[in-house]
C-alpha cells in the first residue's frame, strides 16, 4: 500500500452552464512533503464547506488502479494524477476491501477510513461532462475519505501501514451500495447504522 501522488489545490472560479462557480476540485501533484492537518492538507482547500471537507472528509483518496478503467471509459480525456480531485492517489487500497473505521499510519500520521466519495455536480465540471456523476457512481469506483486522528507529514513514495481493522466489517463499497439503493438489504442497513453509532461514541 503506497502513496504515489499527493495532490492539492485551492478553490477557483470557473464558468459552468453560464454561471460562475467556485470549486476546489482542481488538484495538482506536488513533489515536496506536505503537512496533513485535521481539516485538510497544507495548500489545499474546499469551496463549499457545507458539503465538502470537515473532520470526516479531511483527505480524499483515489486508487490508482481505477485510472485504467477510466482511460477506457473516457478515451478523449487525458487523465493525470489528481484528476478526480483526490488528495492521495494510492495503490493497494480498494473500496471492497476497506472497512469503515480501518486505521492506517503513514509515519507519524494516523488516519481512519470514514466513507465513500458521493460526488456533487462539480465532478462534472472537472471533466466537462454533465453525466460524470452518474457514471462515477455506476462504476462503484468512488474512492474514500480519511479522518485525521493524528496530524503528520507525507510525501510521494510513503507506505501506508494498516494499524487496525474495524470489526463491524462494513466496507466502503457497502455504503455506496446503500446509497445507490442497488438492492434492498435491511441487514446491511442495520449493521451500517450500528457502526455509525459506535464510531460516534468512540470519537467523543
Amino acid at each position: 500500500m503506497k502513496l504515489i501522488s499527493v495532490n492539492v489545490g485551492l478553490p477557483r472560479q470557473v464558468t459552468w452552464k453560464g454561471k460562475i462557480v467556485s470549486t476546489g476540485i482542481f488538484k495538482e501533484p506536488v513533489n515536496d512533503r506536505v503537512m496533513v492537518r485535521s481539516l485538510n492538507l497544507d495548500g489545499d482547500g474546499q469551496a463549499d464547506l457545507t458539503v465538502h471537507g470537515g473532520l470526516e472528509k479531511a483527505v480524499y483518496v483515489y486508487p490508482f488502479e481505477h485510472y485504467d478503467y477510466w482511460r477506457g471509459e473516457l478515451p478523449d480525456i487525458e487523465l493525470t494524477l489528481g484528476n478526480f480531485g483526490e488528495n492521495f492517489t494510492t495503490t493497494g487500497l480498494r473500496e471492497e476491501e476497506l472497512n469503515i473505521g480501518d486505521r492506517f499510519r503513514i509515519g507519524n500520521l494516523i488516519l481512519m477510513v470514514t466513507q465513500p466519495r458521493l460526488p456533487c455536480y462539480k465532478l462534472g465540471i472537472r471533466f466537462g461532462r454533465p453525466d460524470m456523476v452518474k457514471r462515477f457512481l455506476a462504476s462503484r469506483r468512488t474512492g474514500f475519505y480519511f479522518r485525521v486522528l493524528q496530524e503528520g507529514e507525507v510525501g510521494v513514495g510513503d507506505t501506508l501501514e494498516l494499524v487496525s481493522r474495524d470489526d463491524q466489517h462494513i466496507t466502503v463499497a457497502d455504503i455506496t451500495q446503500l446509497y445507490v439503493r442497488e438492492e434492498d438489504n435491511p441487514d446491511l442497513l442495520h449493521r451500517a447504522a450500528r457502526r455509525v453509532g459506535t464510531a460516534h461514541k468512540a470519537l467523543l
